[in-house]
C-alpha cells in the first residue's frame, strides 16, 4: 500500500489533499479558476482549468511533503454533479462546460415534461424536472449546437471529463449518472425510455461504474502533468455532495450532513432508494455501492451571505458575520428570500428570487445580515424537517466555510431542535476522493471502515439556544408567510438577470 491523493473539482478552484498508508492527511492545496456568463442564465467553465487545476494541486501536496510520486499508487476525484463536458474520441473537450448553476435549458425541460409524465419520471429518477440536471442540457447542446453534439464520443459529467482526460476511458459513477433525468434509480442504470424521451443517444453516454473501480492507469501525457508514474490508477470517483459526505462520516443511516458552502447541500445516506412524495428531496445513488443518498442537492447559501458582503457593504465575508452579530435574534423584524438564483426550499422554483421585508427607518445594515443568515437556516429546517419526517435523520452534521460561524449554526441548532456536530477533517470533498482512493489501493477494506479510521469530529456539539427559540419561530413563520406570498406574484425573467 502506498500514498494516495484526493482531488476535488469544485465551482471556483481545484483542491489535492495527500493522505499517507495509514489513512492521515499529510497536505492540503487548491489552485483557483473562474465561471463564464456568457449569457444570463448560463454558466460555464474552460475544462483546460480543471486539468491545470489537478496539476498545479497535486504537484503542490508532493512539493509540500516530499513524498516520492512513484509510492503513489492511487487517485480519487470529487467534482461538481450537473455538469457535461462534450468530448471527442481523443477525450479532448469540443466546448466548454456546462456547469450544475446553468440554466439555459428551459425550453428542453418543457420538451421533456411532455414527452414523460413528470410523476412517472420522478419515479423512475427519483430527481425533479429540473433544467439544473444534466439531461435537459443534453437535449439543449442537441437542439443548439448540434455540430458538437454530432462530434462527441462521449458526454461526461465534470469528473468524468477528468478521468477521462487522465484515463483515456470516458466512465462516472453511480452518483453522477444519478442526477441526469436519464438514470433510473431502482435499476442503477441508464434507462432506454428516458434517453428515447429526452431524443438522445444511449452510445454517446459514459460507461457507468463504482465510484471505488479503477478505471484505468494515468497516460504519458497526464502522469507528466501531474508529476506521477504512469503506475498510478486512477478511480472512477464521484460527486462533490456524495464526496463531502464520505468526507463527513455520512455513509451509514441517519447521519444527516449539511454541507455549508457557496451551496447548501443537504443530504442523508439510505440503504434503498427512498422518494420524497413532496419532492422536495431527491434520491440519488450514493458512492458507498448499492446505497442512496437521500438529498436536496443545494440552495444557493454561503453565496447570499458573498453577494451581500461583496456587492453591497463592499467587506469581506468575515467582517459580515461580525456585523450579523450586532443585531438580535429575528433580525429586529427583517426578513430575507434566500432565492438569488431560484429557490429549492421550501418549494423549488427556478422563478424565485431573492427579497427583503420589513425595512424601516431603525433598521441598518447589521439586521439585513442577519436576516440573510436566518433565512439561510429557515431553508436548511425545511429541508431537515422533511429528512426528519422522512424517517431518515438521527444527528446533524457540518462540514463547509460556513461552518465557522458560531451565529449561524446556533440558529440552525435552534430552529430545528437538535445538536449539530462540526466535522474537523480539512477538505471533506477532497478527502472523501482520497477515501475512495484508499479503499481501491487496500488501505481500507470498505468506505465504512475508512470513515471510522479517518473522520474527525468536533467533540462538543452546538446546541439548541432556548433563549432565543421564541424570536427564531416567530421569525420563521413570518418568513413562510412572506415566501409564500412572493411566490404568488408572476416573475419574469430580466435582462439583468443574472446567476452570479
Amino acid at each position: 500500500m502506498g500514498y494516495v491523493i484526493g482531488c476535488d473539482l469544485g465551482s471556483q478552484s481545484a483542491k489535492a489533499v495527500l493522505m499517507s498508508p495509514d489513512g492521515a492527511i499529510l497536505a492540503t492545496a487548491n489552485t483557483g479558476y473562474a465561471m463564464q456568463h456568457p449569457h444570463s442564465g448560463w454558466a460555464e467553465q474552460d475544462p483546460a482549468d480543471y486539468r491545470n487545476g489537478i496539476a498545479s494541486s497535486v504537484r503542490a501536496v508532493l512539493a509540500q511533503t516530499g513524498v516520492n510520486p512513484a509510492e503513489v499508487t492511487h487517485i480519487g476525484l470529487s467534482s461538481q454533479v450537473d455538469g457535461v463536458v462534450p468530448i471527442d474520441r481523443n477525450m479532448r473537450p469540443l466546448r466548454p462546460a456546462i456547469i450544475w448553476l446553468d440554466r439555459r435549458a428551459t425550453d428542453q425541460v418543457a420538451k421533456l415534461g411532455h414527452a414523460i409524465d413528470s410523476n412517472r419520471l420522478f419515479a423512475r429518477t427519483g430527481l425533479n424536472l429540473d433544467a439544473s440536471h444534466t439531461g435537459p442540457k443534453l437535449m439543449w447542446l442537441a437542439d443548439n449546437e448540434p455540430d458538437v453534439y454530432r462530434q462527441a464520443a462521449s458526454l461526461p459529467s465534470v469528473g468524468g471529463y477528468a478521468v477521462a482526460w487522465m484515463t483515456g476511458r470516458s466512465i462516472q459513477d453511480h452518483a453522477n449518472s444519478s442526477s441526469s433525468l436519464l438514470y433510473d434509480v431502482v435499476a442503477r442504470d441508464w434507462s432506454d425510455e428516458l434517453i428515447d424521451a429526452a431524443g438522445l443517444d444511449r452510445a454517446k453516454l459514459p460507461e457507468i461504474g463504482r465510484a471505488t473501480d479503477a478505471a484505468g492507469k494515468l497516460t504519458a501525457e497526464a502522469a507528466e502533468a501531474l508529476g506521477l508514474t504512469t503506475n498510478c490508477a486512477v478511480v472512477v470517483s464521484t460527486g462533490d455532495d456524495h464526496a463531502a459526505c464520505l468526507g463527513a462520516g455520512g455513509v451509514r443511516p441517519g447521519v444527516v450532513i449539511d454541507i455549508l458552502g457557496t451551496a447548501e447541500p443537504v443530504g442523508v445516506s439510505s440503504n434503498v432508494p427512498v422518494f420524497d412524495e413532496t419532492k422536495l428531496v431527491e434520491t440519488h445513488a450514493h458512492a458507498v455501492d448499492g446505497t442512496y443518498l437521500i438529498e436536496n442537492p443545494g440552495f444557493v447559501s454561503g453565496g447570499n451571505t458573498l453577494w451581500f458582503a461583496k456587492n453591497v457593504l463592499g467587506i469581506s465575508q468575515q467582517e459580515f458575520f461580525d456585523r450579523a452579530a450586532q443585531s438580535v435574534p429575528g433580525a429586529r423584524g427583517v426578513r430575507f428570500i434566500p432565492a438569488l438564483t431560484g429557490s429549492m426550499a421550501p418549494r423549488w422554483n427556478d422563478s424565485m428570487r431573492g427579497t427583503f421585508s420589513g425595512l424601516s427607518m431603525n433598521h441598518g445594515s447589521a439586521d439585513l445580515a442577519r436576516a440573510i443568515i436566518e433565512a439561510n437556516c429557515f431553508a436548511f429546517r425545511d429541508i431537515y424537517e422533511r429528512i426528519d419526517a422522512m424517517g431518515l435523520a438521527q444527528s446533524v452534521r457540518v462540514v463547509g466555510g460556513g461552518a465557522r460561524s458560531a451565529l449561524w449554526l446556533s440558529a440552525k441548532a435552534t430552529l430545528c431542535g437538535t445538536p449539530i456536530q462540526k466535522v474537523l477533517t480539512e477538505e471533506t470533498s477532497a478527502t472523501g476522493g482520497a477515501l475512495l482512493a484508499a479503499v481501491a489501493a487496500g488501505t481500507f477494506p470498505s468506505l465504512e471502515s475508512a470513515v471510522d479510521a479517518v473522520v474527525e469530529l468536533e467533540p462538543v456539539t452546538i446546541d439548541p439556544e432556548p433563549a432565543h427559540a421564541e424570536a427564531l419561530e416567530s421569525a420563521y413563520q413570518d418568513y413562510r408567510a412572506l415566501f409564500d406570498a412572493v411566490e404568488s406574484i408572476p416573475q419574469k425573467e430580466s435582462q439583468y438577470d443574472a446567476l452570479v
